[in-house]
C-alpha cells in the first residue's frame, strides 16, 4: 500500500495505450460499499475472499494494466493467478515513505492503529517474499518521478519480451528469473541512486550514456577487463556524442595503491577534464575503490557511476560508496565516502569470470545471511551447487538480495557511524590475512571467506553461537571453494595487523560476530580467548 500502484498503473496504461483497472475500485464498485466499510462490517478475511474472485476475474481479461490491492498475493490462488496470466511489476517503498504517503488517508483500515509504523513493518516482513515470488520486475519507487518510474518499467519489458521471445514462456514467471531487470535504490536523500541488476545491462546504450550528464566521460579499468568490455562502453558512450577518456590500470589487489592513483589524476588532468566529467569504474572491486576515490578528490569531487564486473563488487564494493587505496600498514586505510550516480550490475559479466574470483565473490554473498537475514543463509545453503555452477538464476537472486541487504544498511548509517560496521563479518582476520601475506597473494573474498570461519570460530568460544552453527559457516564456507585454514602469521604478528582497523577504538580491537546466525554484534574480545580462536584455525 501507498507505493503508486494506482498513479502509476494509470501513467503505465496510457504509455502502453492499454486499459487501466484498479482491483479496489472495482470491488467498490460491485458491492456498492468502500473498502473501510467493507473490513468493519465483513472483517479482512470476507474481503480477501472478494479480492481473490476479483483477481481471478480481471487475470483473465487482455490489454489491461491492473493495479492490485496490497495483500492481494495473500492468497495462493491470487498469486498463482498472476503468474500465470501476466507479467507482474512489484512497485516497492520503504515505510517512511509510505507513512508520508497514507499519513492522512483514512481509506487505509490496516493504518488505523495506534503505532502504524510497527504495522507497517510488520505487514512488508509478511508479504515481501510474496511480492518476490510473483514479481518478473521490481522497482524501488523512493521518492517517485512518476513518468522516470513508467519509463523504467516500459525499458524492463522490453527486456524481458526480447529475451523471453526464444524460452519457455513458464521461464518469464520464475521469481528468480536470469532474464529479469530489477532497480534497486539506495535511499541517501539528495544523494540517493539506482542499482541496475540484469543481463546484457552494457549493451542498452540509451541507459548507460543519460547517466553520464556531461559531454565528457573517463573510463577507469584494468588490463584483465579492458579487452572484454572498454570498447564496448567506450562506443556506447561516443556513439551518444560524449567524448571519452580511456584510462587501463594494472590488475590486481597490489595495485591499489598511490601510485596507479596518481595515473588517474594524470589522464584527468592530460586530457583537460572538468568539474561536470563523469568517472566510469569499469571492473571489480580494486578499480571502483580506486576509480570511486579518484572522483571524490579531483576538483573536489566529480560524478562517477560504477559498472562492476566481478561477483564481489556486484554484490557489495560498487554499493555504498566506500572508496580508496591500501596502505602497506593497512587495507582500505585511505580513502573517502563518496557515493555514485548509478550502479549498473551487468549479471553476463560474470560469464568471463574466473572460478577463483567467482568463489570471491560468493564470500560476500554469504557474509550478507550471516549477519542480517538467516532465511537467506538457508537459500544459500540450499543452492550453493547452483551457484558454483554459475546458474543465471540464482546468481540473480544472490545479488539482488545481497544489494537490498546493503543498500538498506547504508541507508541507516552511510559514514559507518556504527550499524555500517556489521557488513566487516570476517574482515578483521581478513584484512589481517592480506596484509600479512602481502597485497594479492589472497583475493579478498577469499581472505573474507577464511574470516568467516575464524569470527564464528571466536562466536562460539565466547558462547554466543554454539558448535552446530559454527560448523554450518565452516561447510558453507568450503562449499563456495574458499579456505577455511588461515596462514599461521604468529600470535603477535595478528595481533599487530589487527589492530590496523577502522572499527577499533581506544586501542581495543572490534570484531563483528554472530549472536546467533543472522544477527550480528560488535565487541571486543579477551585476548586469550582470541588467540585460542586463531589458533583452531591457523594450518598446523
Amino acid at each position: 500500500m501507498g507505493s503508486g500502484k494506482t498513479t502509476i498503473g494509470r501513467a503505465l496504461a496510457k504509455r502502453l495505450n492499454k486499459r487501466f483497472i484498479d482491483s479496489d475500485h472495482e470491488i467498490e464498485a460491485r458491492t456498492g460499499a468502500s473498502i473501510p466499510l467493507i473490513f468493519e462490517i465483513e472483517g479482512e478475511a470476507s474481503f480477501r475472499q472478494r479480492e481473490a474472485a476479483m483477481i481471478r476475474d480481471l487475470t483473465g481479461e487482455r490489454n489491461i494494466v491492473l493495479a492490485t490491492g496490497g495483500g492481494s498475493i495473500l492468497d495462493a490462488r491470487s498469486r498463482e493467478y498472476l503468474k500465470a496470466r501476466g507479467t507482474v511489476v512489484y512497485l516497492r517503498a520503504g515505510v517512511n515513505n509510505i507513512l508520508q504517503r497514507t499519513a492522512h488517508d483514512r481509506n487505509r483500515p490496516l493504518l488505523q492503529t495506534a503505532d502504524p509504523r510497527s504495522r507497517l513493518e510488520q505487514l512488508s516482513t509478511q508479504r515481501d517474499p510474496y511480492y518476490r515470488e510473483v514479481a518478473d520486475i521490481i522497482i524501488d519507487t523512493g521518492r517517485p518521478n512518476i513518468q522516470s518510474l513508467v519509463q523504467a518499467i516500459v525499458a524492463q519489458l522490453e527486456i524481458l519480451e526480447r529475451t523471453t521471445s526464444q524460452q519457455d514462456p513458464q521461464r518469464l514467471h520464475n521469481p528468480m528469473s536470469s532474464h529479469s531487470q530489477i532497480e534497486l535504490k539506495v535511499e541517501l536523500g539528495e544523494r540517493s541512486y539506482p542499482i541496475l541488476i540484469g543481463p546484457d545491462l552494457l549493451a542498452n546504450d540509451a541507459r548507460l550514456a543519460a547517466s553520464v550528464a556531461g559531454a565528457h566521460a573517463a573510463i577507469v579499468t584494468n588490463t584483465v577487463v579492458g579487452p572484454l568490455y572498454l570498447e564496448r562502453v567506450a562506443g556506447a558512450l561516443r556513439a551518444a556524442g560524449k567524448k571519452v577518456t580511456e584510462i587501463v590500470l594494472p590488475d590486481g589487489e597490489e595495485e591499489k595503491t598511490w601510485e596507479n592513483l596518481n595515473r588517474i589524476y594524470g589522464a584527468l588532468l592530460r586530457d583537460k577534464c572538468d568539474r561536470k566529467t563523469t568517472i566510469v569504474a569499469l571492473g571489480g572491486g580494486v578499480i571502483g575503490d580506486m576509480a570511486g576515490f579518484a572522483a571524490a578528490t579531483y576538483m573536489r569531487g566529480v560524478p562517477f557511476i560504477q559498472v562492476p564486473t566481478t561477483l564481489l563488487s556486484q554484490v557489495d564494493s560498487s554499493v555504498g560508496g566506500k572508496t580508496g587505496i591500501n596502505h602497506p600498514l593497512g587495507k582500505n586505510m585511505i580513502g573517502a565516502f563518496y557515493q555514485p550516480q548509478a550502479v549498473f550490475a551487468d549479471t553476463s559479466t560474470l560469464n568471463t569470470l574466473p572460478d577463483r574470483e567467482l568463489s570471491a565473490g560468493l564470500a560476500e554473498v554469504i557474509k550478507h545471511g550471516a549477519i542480517i537475514d538467516a532465511q537467506f543463509f538457508d537459500w544459500i545453503e540450499e543452492n550453493i551447487t547452483r551457484l558454483m555452477a554459475r546458474d543465471p538464476a540464482a546468481l540473480a537472486y544472490a545479488i539482488q538480495r545481497s544489494c537490498e541487504i546493503k543498500a538498506d544498511v547504508v541507508r541507516k548509517d552511510e559514514r559507518e557511524g556504527g550499524l555500517r560496521a556489521i557488513l566487516n563479518f570476517g574482515h578483521t582476520f581478513g584484512h589481517a590475512i592480506e596484509a600479512g601475506m602481502g597485497y594479492g597473494a589472497w583475493l579478498h573474498g577469499e581472505a573474507v571467506g577464511c574470516g568467516m570461519v575464524m569470527a564464528a570460530e571466536l562466536s562460539q568460544r565466547l558462547g554466543f553461537i554454539d558448535a552446530a552453527t559454527r560448523a554450518r559457516v565452516t561447510a558453507l564456507v568450503r562449499a563456495a571453494g574458499l579456505p577455511i585454514v588461515a596462514p599461521d602469521l604468529g600470535a603477535e604478528r595478528w595481533l599487530e595487523l589487527m589492530q590496523v582497523d577502522k572499527k577499533n577504538e581506544g586501542g581495543q580491537i572490534r570484531f563483528i560476530l554472530l549472536k546467533p546466525l543472522g544477527s550480528p554484534l560488535i565487541t571486543t574480545a579477551p585476548q586469550d580467548t582470541l588467540l585460542a580462536a586463531i589458533g583452531a584455525c591457523v594450518e598446523s
